[in-house]
């Protein structure tokens, strides 16, 4: 099921969900800034940010398909496929607007140490027809990926799945929030969490605490044309 249609029957079957922010302010997040750039000038971006990039010619269904050719701002992010096998698989796509919000992601990344990001998925290509001219959203159109573990400087690995230790239906981020137990891997997860949708990184943000589909990685997501956050 689609965000969109998600927050359709959360809004107005259930009313309002407190996980569903609408802040006044909406417009000057980057999610939403970013979510607004067309190809040539996110590309523009990228470049003036220094972002080791190359475009991908041909992606069904993504807006401004490109391919990371190295660390950003000292962060890896890659999928678990063999080394040898990312520069060419389509799951190593991810849109430009993705990655200007990753740029801004592996700067928290790295005040915790974090160097390397091992995702379960980005782009997902479609498996039969696709229609021409049509711009896919979430994983169709490589606007989010699904970090599954982090992995610090000092080899320690943050695994989602083993170490966030959250429980469905619970606050992730704000007052009286932790997790159960709190060790020092599950803290550092929930302040990676919790310190990117402070920013608005990302328009949608989801944990563990959210369903069990999310039990093993943080679905970060970039939404275009949309001024609200579903953080859980």
């Amino acid at each position: 099921m689609r965000v969109i249609a998600l927050l359709l029957v959360t809004l107005f079957a259930r009313g309002p969900d407190p996980n569903v922010a609408f802040p006044a302010d909406a417009d000057s997040s980057p999610a939403v800034k970013y979510a607004a750039l067309d190809l040539m000038a996110c590309e523009a971006e990228l470049t003036a940010r220094g972002v080791p990039f190359h475009s991908v010619p041909d992606a069904p269904g993504v807006l401004a398909p490109v391919r990371l050719t190295g660390a950003i701002r000292g962060v890896t992010f890659h999928s678990a496929i063999p080394v040898a096998q990312r520069a060419t698989s389509p799951y190593e796509i991810m849109d430009c607007r993705l990655v200007l919000a990753l740029d801004d992601f592996a700067v928290l990344l790295a005040k915790v140490g974090v160097v390397e990001v091992v995702h379960l998925s980005v782009y997902r290509p479609p498996t039969g027809p696709w229609p021409i001219g049509k711009v896919g959203e979430r994983h169709d159109g490589a606007l989010a990926i699904d970090c599954g573990t982090f992995i610090q400087r000092d080899g320690t690995q943050l695994v989602v799945e083993r170490d966030f230790h959250g429980k469905i239906g619970r606050k992730t981020c704000g007052p009286n929030t932790s997790p159960t137990p709190a060790t020092a891997n599950a803290v550092t997860l929930r302040k990676i969490f919790c310190d990117s949708t402070d920013a608005r990184l990302f328009n949608v943000a989801l944990t563990p605490d959210y369903n069990w589909a999310h039990r093993n990685h943080f679905h970060l997501e970039v939404t275009p044309r949309v001024k609200w956050f579903l953080i859980h």
